[in-house]
């Protein structure tokens, strides 16, 4: 008898013992108050990792009376909010720009579906910009996810510091996470990408941004 009730407790011990991956779903099988086997599924919560954190950060919209940019297109609007926080020089240089209308009436010159959209170049072949160059501003939180922008700039051998254009970005559309550490993000786009989706397709003569403008957002 003192055998068996041991054995008996060496089983219950056993089966108290946490499992080895706390993360994993398992099934816990048990009678249920009529006598009828019932199942249920645990789930543990995972704890999210410091990538999926500073992107859900980077997708929040805009605080309460925040400045952010938006830009109108023949195509439609695309809301920016900025991140001083992290590129102060680049964002500051940015809302100059904005507010001098050097924007206005520019094109999206180079446009790859699946990849980006890119504009700021007031000779709208890629080669232009306000005539100087504004410092790397690279941020390891801000990633380039859809909707993400960033500023263009000239390649490494000739720029090795990463120096951003004066004026020229790209707006994200779709995951280009192999430019992380490469390019200055300094803004997200928060509504608009249906009007990203819409410049990536059109088949017209180009996408204008007809206008520019920080405004203050509002719940």
């Amino acid at each position: 008898m003192k055998l068996l009730t041991s054995l008996s407790l060496i089983i219950l011990l056993s089966s108290c013992v946490p499992s080895e991956n706390p993360d994993q779903d398992f099934n816990e099988m048990y009678q249920g108050s009529e006598g009828i086997e019932t199942q249920v599924q645990i789930k543990t919560k995972k704890t999210p990792t410091l990538l999926e954190k500073n992107i859900a950060t980077q997708m929040e919209m805009p605080a309460e009376g925040e400045e952010f940019v938006i830009l109108h297109t023949n195509q439609g609007d695309i809301s920016l909010r900025l991140f001083p926080e992290h590129a102060p020089q680049t964002v500051a240089n940015f809302k100059k720009l904005v507010n001098d209308k050097f924007y206005d009436s520019l094109i999206f010159h180079r446009i790859i579906e699946g990849f980006m959209i890119q504009g700021g170049d007031p000779e709208g072949t890629g080669m232009g910009g306000p005539g100087y160059t504004t410092p790397a501003e690279i941020h390891e939180a801000l990633k380039h996810i859809p909707g993400a922008l960033a500023t263009a700039r000239l390649s490494d051998n000739i720029n090795p510091l990463k120096a951003s254009s004066g004026s020229q970005f790209y707006i994200v559309h779709q995951n280009a996470r192999f430019l992380d550490g490469e390019y200055t993000v300094f803004g997200q786009t928060f509504a608009g990408m249906e009007t990203v989706n819409a410049i990536t397709q059109y088949t017209g003569t180009a996408t204008v941004i007809t206008s520019a403008e920080i405004s203050i957002y509002k719940k």
